[in-house]
């Protein structure tokens, strides 16, 4: 049986998103959503040159993302209450799933990213326990809503 969430649950749940509509964080995911997929490391330093607004925004998506990751697993965040409202930690993680194994082969640093693939993964397994396959549906839309 799942933990019961809270009010302080609900109240960060509340923070986050008035974090996620402060202007740059919104052009930033907006880019992220409407412009970014790489499959190599390679393909991300193209397309988010150190430097650029790009570069910026993948650093303050991938990061925010994370970080609310991390409150998941260290318990400060309730879990099932966050999946409720929170597809788009899922939608990060898809994006740079493909080249994660790369960049922290790169970066000596072998949990970079280790909180939001652990989130993101149990997220998956929460939507295929009422809809099996969502998960993977979710994956192949990803793919799609990239407007070149």
């Amino acid at each position: 049986m799942p933990t019961p969430s809270t009010y302080d649950d609900a109240n960060l749940i509340l923070r986050l998103y008035e974090i996620r509509r402060e202007d740059r964080m919104r052009e930033a995911r907006k880019w992220f959503a409407a412009k970014f997929q790489a499959e190599t490391l390679a393909g991300q330093r193209a397309l988010c040159p150190i430097g650029t607004d790009e570069n910026a925004f993948f650093r303050q998506v991938s990061t925010y993302y994370e970080m609310l990751a991390s409150f998941i697993t260290s318990g400060v965040l309730n879990e099932e209450l966050y999946f409720q409202s929170g597809g788009e930690l899922f939608l990060v993680y898809v994006r740079i799933e493909p080249f994660l194994k790369e960049m922290r082969e790169a970066f000596s640093n072998p949990g970079l990213y280790r909180n939001l693939e652990t989130v993101a993964r149990r997220y998956a397994e929460y939507i295929n326990r009422n809809d099996p396959g969502a998960a993977d549906a979710f994956k192949k839309r990803a793919a799609g809503m990239i407007v070149k």
